[in-house]
């Protein structure tokens, strides 16, 4: 293991311990679990572009989704929490499958622009369907007890809950791009007509990267519906597919821990500007998007990245 990677574990390890007390130190419960479901949601869809190179300006619709049916089920179903979250992801998933068959037969913008067109049927659908509350949406959902035993009526169990399922996610998001079925995602990435050319179905593999992308999206509106204890139509509107682009550019495309580093500086400052600044705030993310667009064009993540490979390199004949 080379000492880059044996530091980037140890900082792994570290935040992960971090995660783990932070009830402990004072941090904010619910705060620490809305960041973790919007760095799943983030991660989710650097999978898609940072790892497969499809643009999507739809993925609202997934997030969102998941979120109504989990809190549906959840509400007026009796579902235990597990079998809501599992239905909101198969449920985002199956909706993730059909618009990747309509959406993946163009590339670039146009490839965009389908997404973002079906994302607000969605969105039509969640505000008019008669389940969906309308523009009052589903409140005051339940938590309920994990496999019918453990309640998660308090915010710690809550939080533990979270803090494992994002590790899992992250685990397998990781597994996912490190293995033969990542590569080829990656080589679509860098060269499509080559991948075609090597005998590669270009087009199973990218419906299968957007079904998991829209399932592993489903899962965070799924957990954001069980920490907040409700879903409502910003779940679905078009404004939280630009968040999500926003995070992950702002921490770093195609980097592992750059769309969790971008979900926690927006949400953090959304958190802590809110009630000062009200809604001026989303101009303020804008202009410290611009600015770090400007200063780091590969995002802060992945530019700390590229400084630590190019002092590697110039260290390298030194060494010799």
């Amino acid at each position: 293991m080379t000492p880059a990677a044996k530091l980037i574990r140890l900082t792994y390890i570290a935040l992960l311990i971090l995660a783990l007390l932070a009830p402990m130190i004072g941090l904010y419960p619910v705060f620490v679990m809305k960041l973790l479901c919007f760095a799943i949601f983030a991660s989710a869809f650097n999978l898609l572009l940072g790892f497969t190179g499809l643009l999507s300006f739809g993925h609202a619709a997934f997030f969102g989704s998941a979120a109504y049916i989990t809190g549906w089920l959840i509400k007026m179903q009796h579902w235990t929490p597990e079998l809501g979250i599992l239905a909101g992801m198969l449920g985002a998933g199956v909706i993730g499958v059909v618009v990747g068959l309509v959406a993946i037969r163009r590339q670039g913008i146009y490839f965009a622009m389908i997404t973002m067109a079906i994302a607000q049927m969605v969105f039509f659908v969640c505000l008019q369907a008669p389940f969906t509350g309308g523009e009052d949406g589903l409140q005051g959902v339940p938590r309920g007890a994990l496999f019918g035993w453990l309640s998660l009526a308090s915010d710690t169990a809550m939080y533990y809950l979270v803090v494992a399922v994002f590790v899992a996610s992250f685990l397998a998001i990781s597994r996912i791009v490190h293995s033969p079925f990542g590569q080829v995602l990656k080589m679509i990435r860098e060269n499509e007509p080559r991948a075609i050319s090597l005998g590669y179905q270009v087009d199973r593999y990218k419906l299968l990267a957007f079904a998991l992308s829209a399932a592993l999206s489903g899962l965070a509106g799924s957990l954001k519906t069980l920490v907040m204890g409700f879903a409502t139509l910003s779940d679905a509107h078009w404004s939280m597919s630009g968040e999500v682009i926003l995070m992950t550019l702002l921490g770093g495309v195609g980097t592992f821990f750059g769309p969790v580093f971008g979900a926690g500086i927006v949400i953090s400052l959304q958190d802590m500007l809110a009630d000062k600044v009200g809604s001026w705030v989303n101009v303020i993310i804008g202009v410290i998007f611009v600015l770090c667009v400007l200063a780091f064009r590969k995002g802060v993540v992945g530019e700390l990245q590229a400084f630590v490979e190019r002092r590697r390199s110039a260290a390298k004949p030194q060494a010799r």
